[in-house]
């Protein structure tokens, strides 16, 4: 695929979702093409996926998070997307769930995925739970990046993005599991400090996390998943400081989608059919529409 081909993203909306709209933003600024789909269509025709480079499940409350954050997409994904994802990981796609949308990769057993430390049937060896101070958490933080496989965002980048979460705090089963994530370069952000250590108390620790872990990755490095929201900085003025600063800082979340497209660009092909599914063809034209 050459570099002017247009990047197609699907991007899934089910009901509470909340934050499609900037996602599909965000994607758009960085030079792709997105199309916005309830899961009902999707699940009508899953090999609709495979006329995508990207899948994107974005934040809010999936379900009303009745049982559990995510726990109901993550079921859904499972039970009758499982063949189609599994099939969209192995072509080498890109995959990035944010907020609820991580907390149903994780559930999904998309995130961790497969670690050759575990058992092959070890489907969920983290979660996200409740963040430590029983509340919800609406406020800015800082990211440090640290995997060298995550094509969404090189190693040592440090990046300022909002949060807003009430079960966001990452944990392990057991040290076992953390030691795999660590040598296998699977943590991608650490919540930190301002002097870049990895944050241990609260505030610039939101939620409780073990190890300050806010993102991870797959084995591949392509399936990501993180609590903080990159969609909401992606333009100068969205930060808080916008009104006084005399100076803005560049839109730290913007990178992650045009990393994305860029990586896309140069390692992926899709090839569409001839009858190509109205989502497709709204792809194609490289705008957001929801269907």
């Amino acid at each position: 695929m050459n570099a002017s081909s247009a990047i197609r993203v699907l991007l899934l909306r089910v009901a509470g979702t909340n934050c499609d709209r900037e996602l599909a933003r965000a994607f758009e600024l960085a030079g792709a093409g997105v199309v916005t789909l309830h899961i009902n269509r999707l699940l009508a025709d899953p090999g609709q996926l495979a006329g995508y480079h990207i899948f994107a499940i974005p934040g809010g409350f999936s379900y009303g998070d009745d049982i559990s954050s995510g726990k109901i997409l993550a079921n859904q994904l499972i039970h009758h997307l499982g063949v189609s994802l599994r099939r969209w990981t192995q072509d080498g796609k890109l995959i990035l769930g944010i907020c609820n949308g991580f907390q149903a990769l994780v559930k999904a057993g998309l995130l961790p995925g497969s670690m050759p430390q575990l058992p092959q049937a070890d489907r969920q060896p983290v979660t996200l739970t409740h963040n430590r101070q029983e509340r919800f958490e609406d406020r800015w933080i800082r990211l440090r990046s640290y995997s060298r496989i995550c094509p969404w965002i090189p190693a040592g980048e440090t990046l300022q993005l909002p949060v807003a979460h009430g079960e966001g705090r990452f944990v392990v089963r057991d040290a076992a599991v953390l030691e795999a994530l660590r040598q296998n370069d699977q943590i991608v952000f650490r919540y930190v400090t301002g002097e870049g250590q990895a944050a241990v108390n609260f505030p610039e620790n939101p939620n409780g996390s073990v190890d300050a872990i806010a993102g991870i990755c797959d084995g591949t490095g392509r399936v990501l998943g993180m609590m903080p929201h990159p969609e909401r900085f992606v333009v100068p003025h969205q930060h808080p400081a916008w009104t006084r600063a005399s100076k803005l800082p560049p839109p730290d979340g913007l990178a992650l989608f045009e990393n994305a497209v860029r990586f896309v660009r140069a390692q992926m092909t899709v090839t569409i059919g001839a009858t190509a599914s109205t989502a497709e063809v709204t792809a194609r034209r490289g705008c957001s529409e929801n269907i």
